[in-house]
Formats: structure tokens, sequence, C-alpha cells
């Protein structure tokens, strides 16, 4: 039966987990793939390395290693999860959902769920999805996953793509908040769609199916005017947080710790920049994962959590720029179970 809307509560990040897979893919190795070199992909990028997973693993396999993690921290069973939002650019398949083979690989018999399409958005769009049920009574405890296999989609002969993106996770588990100080405060949310063509994978979709012209012309791979996203993604990073700010009286001073989608270390520096954020205040670790699409920013919360950086009681504001365009922003009193 349907539950019954309760009245508005907070809703709250009780865990978080990641996977990457260990096999690794350094700047090194692709130097023997393509025209590049360590020099040109740290200067543009400040990515060293990046996982990679092995042929035949899916999205729904990272997932499920770290949304195991992320229930049991949570003091968790599966069964005890009720819905299930997969922020990904790589379904396992087009249907059924990552979301329906995630549900059955954890075993989470009383869930249901979806796939949420945002491209490097869609970790904060199911974060604020999931707090906005909980929050309205309509989910008691949801499990909220970013991840991708972008190798998937990549065009290893494409030096300006290629250097870019990795494979990675991240899970958390949503519930309602015990404390009103701690949880989801609020968030931003919009997108821009005449960004589209500047970054996307043209075909494999019902506008363009797949052929052996458009596998013969490598469309099938994902396409970047870099420097339209790069404009867009400081200027609008900058805007989405400037309006949750606002919004609430805060100021970059408030804040304890910004996580950026990690898409370009200078893009997260330009952005935090404009905002008046100092260093200190941002967690960068593109160097080691490279853009894992969806999965940047539980990574980046996951390292930010391990060395100190964010703690409980912490204000953090998170945000991303992805294809579409899509733009989130989301600012967050931390406070995990464990």
């Amino acid at each position: 039966m349907p539950l019954t809307p309760q009245p508005i509560r907070r809703a709250r990040v009780s865990s978080l987990a990641t996977y990457v897979p260990p096999r690794l893919l350094t700047n090194a190795d692709l130097e023997k793939l393509v025209d590049t070199s360590n020099e040109w992909i740290l200067q543009r990028t400040g990515i060293e390395q990046r996982h990679i997973v092995e042929k035949g693993v899916g999205t729904s396999d990272l997932a499920k290693e770290a949304a195991l993690v992320a229930i049991a921290r949570a003091g968790l069973t599966p069964a005890d999860i009720d819905l299930i939002i997969v922020g990904t650019t790589t379904p396992d398949t087009l249907f059924p959902s990552t979301a329906c083979r995630l549900q059955a690989k954890i075993g989470a018999v009383n869930a249901w769920g979806f796939d949420l399409g945002a491209a490097c958005s869609g970790f904060l769009y199911g974060l604020t999805t999931a707090a906005n049920m909980v929050a309205a009574g309509a989910s008691q405890r949801a499990l909220v996953v970013g991840g991708d296999v972008m190798s998937s989609i990549i065009d290893y002969t494409d030096r300006t793509t290629c250097v870019i993106f990795g494979d990675g996770a991240g899970a958390v588990v949503v519930e309602a908040s015990d404390d009103d100080r701690i949880g989801v405060i609020d968030f931003e949310n919009y997108v821009d769609g005449h960004g589209g063509s500047a970054l996307q994978m043209p075909a494999g979709g019902s506008l363009m199916p797949t052929t052996a012209e458009t596998v013969a012309q490598r469309l099938h791979y994902v396409k970047q005017d870099g420097q339209t996203v790069f404009k867009f993604a400081i200027r609008n990073t900058e805007e989405a947080c400037r309006r949750v700010l606002e919004r609430n009286n805060l100021t970059a001073n408030d804040i304890d710790l910004f996580v950026s989608h990690q898409a370009n270390r200078r893009i997260i520096m330009g952005a935090a920049e404009k905002l008046g954020l100092p260093p200190e205040k941002v967690i960068i670790n593109i160097e080691r994962f490279g853009n894992t699409t969806a999965g940047t920013i539980p990574i980046a919360l996951d390292e930010a959590v391990n060395t100190g950086r964010l703690k409980n009681g912490d204000l953090v504001m998170l945000a991303s720029v992805g294809a579409g365009f899509t733009v989130g922003a989301v600012l967050i009193r931390w406070g995990t179970k464990a």
C-alpha cells in the first residue's frame, strides 16, 4: 500500500560509501594510446590517473559494492530500503533500469526505484529527489547512487575526451533526521537545454538509432566542446551556489567545505575563487580518479570524511554542472550515523 504522506521533515545523509575498480589507467598509459603527454593532461585537467573496469563489469556492479557498504554503515539491511535512485549516464542497459538490476543484486525486496539521467549532476539530482521524498514522508529510507562506467562510452583515439574520464560509484542512505539542525537545508537545480550539443553522445537513442554507419562514424562515444563546457561550468557553478547562500542568509565564510563535481581542476578552483572560498575549503581529488561523472561528488565526500576534512556538524556545499546542461547545488549540514 502507498505510504500516507507525513508532515514535512528534514532529510539527512545517514551514511556514505564508494567504490572504484582496482585497475588503473595512468597518463603514461594514455601516452601509448593517443598523441598526448603527462604534462599536457595535467595542465588542462589536473588528472594523473583514473580507475577503469575490466571487461564485463557494469554500472550496477560498481553500485552494488558501494550500496551494500552504505546500507551497513547506516545500521540497516537491504530489506529496509524502500526507494532506489541511480544517477547514471551509463546504465547497464536502456531497459531494464540499473535501479532494477541493483535492487535484485542487493536484495532490496521492499524497494521501488528508477534511473535518473542528468549526466554529471546525476548524484545531486538523485539526492534532492530522495531528500524531498523522505521529507514528505513518501520514503523512509532511500538509497541514492551516483555511478558510471565512462570507459564504456569513451573513444580512446580522441585525446580531448579519453584523458578526462574514469569509472566509479558512490552511494548514500537518506533518512529523516532526528535533529532539525542536521540534513539537507536547501538546493538549487536547473537546466539549460540550449547547451545540449556541447556535451553529448550523438547516437544510440531514438533520434539516431544504432546502425552500421553510426558505429563507423564513432557516434556512440562522448563528444565535447571543451571551451563551451568550461565557461558554462564556472559561471553556473558560482551562480547556483550563490543563489542557495543568499536565500539562506549565508556567505562563503559560513561554508566549511566546498565539494564540486570533479570535472577539471581549473573549473573547480575558478568557481571557488568567484565565490570567495579559499583553497583550504575546497576538496579536489580529480588527480587520482578523473571525472567519474555521477560518481565524483560522493567519491570526493568520502575522501573528505576519511581525511578529517568533513566532520559531523560541518556546513558543506555540493555543486555540479553536467551535459544538458544540468546544474545543481545542495547545502547540507553534515551528520552521518558512522
